[in-house]
């Protein structure tokens, strides 16, 4: 009798323990359920840039901290900054992230663009063989236009009216030339493809410091051969598709995305990109 007296005891607290065990089980399950049926799915944005951001890496580093804060996915497209600019006035890109101040004020002029504002910026260099068969340098960039002109040195341009196409354009209508001939070549492609084709035919070729700074490890015929100008100032700035003129953006999250760009741990982070491994900053912080 008293065995059994101590079995029915031993029962009793076995099934008091898995109670237990039960109702923590569920309380878990129902607290995971509860915690993921709050968070909503994440909103979608389009941000259209030039190929400098993404082709110096920038993007994988900002991208996924906005993202995680704001519980946005990004649809990133790069493309040469007149492109941007052009979805922008279509309404087909929510943010814009670009570089060629004079054709963004147009687009800011127009009304197709609010929010602007300057987030960073580096510097053009012109890039060119080792054996610098036209002898340039310096940092007179107009000045080596006018010697690769005169001396049809191979010269490779991205030709896809991006910004540093749009600069190197300026450039030459600076030097009073309109190049032309099979010296002068135009890829219609972005800056990290370019720079390649620039490493193949040994070219010379305008590109932002940045691409350059992260590409040249690949690009070893290569080398800076004029830099330091003050007309080679590279300035990017950051804005939302107005969504008066362009009702079916998502210009909550555009919104969300400019201010993140300018905000001051954003700026440290862009400030800092590239250090370590570069020894510099790929891009300078410049807010406004």
């Amino acid at each position: 009798m008293k065995t059994n007296r101590l079995f029915m005891v031993f029962f009793a607290l076995m099934l008091l323990v898995l109670s237990a065990c039960g109702n923590t089980n569920t309380k878990d399950t129902a607290a995971k359920e509860k915690k993921t049926a709050a968070k909503p799915a994440p909103t979608e944005m389009i941000l259209a840039t030039t190929t400098s951001t993404q082709d110096s890496g920038l993007l994988d580093v900002i991208i996924p901290m906005f993202e995680k804060q704001n519980n946005v996915k990004v649809k990133v497209i790069a493309v040469g900054t007149g492109e941007a600019l052009a979805m922008g006035t279509k309404g087909e890109a929510d943010a814009l992230l670009v570089h060629a101040p004079a054709a963004e004020k147009a687009v800011v002029d127009a009304g197709d663009a609010i929010n602007y504002k300057r987030v960073m910026y580096n510097d053009f260099v012109l890039v060119g063989p080792k054996e610098n068969p036209a002898g340039v340098s310096g940092d007179d960039i107009v000045a080596a236009f006018k010697k690769l002109a005169e001396t049809k040195s191979t010269f490779i341009s991205r030709g896809d009216d991006s910004g540093t196409n749009k600069k190197e354009l300026a450039i030459w209508t600076t030097a009073n030339m309109k190049p032309a001939g099979n010296w002068y070549v135009s890829t219609g492609q972005g800056m990290g493809q370019t720079l390649q084709v620039a490493a193949e035919k040994k070219g010379y070729v305008l590109t932002d410091r940045a691409t350059w700074l992260a590409q040249s490890k690949n690009l070893d015929t290569l080398q800076i051969v004029v830099e330091g100008g003050k007309d080679l100032m590279n300035i990017y700035h950051v804005m939302e598709v107005n969504p008066k003129k362009h009702d079916k953006v998502n210009s909550k999250d555009a919104e969300k995305f400019v201010e993140f760009m300018v905000d001051s741990k954003t700026q440290d982070v862009i400030e800092n990109f590239g250090k370590k491994e570069f020894g510099r900053s790929l891009f300078i912080k410049y807010t406004e």
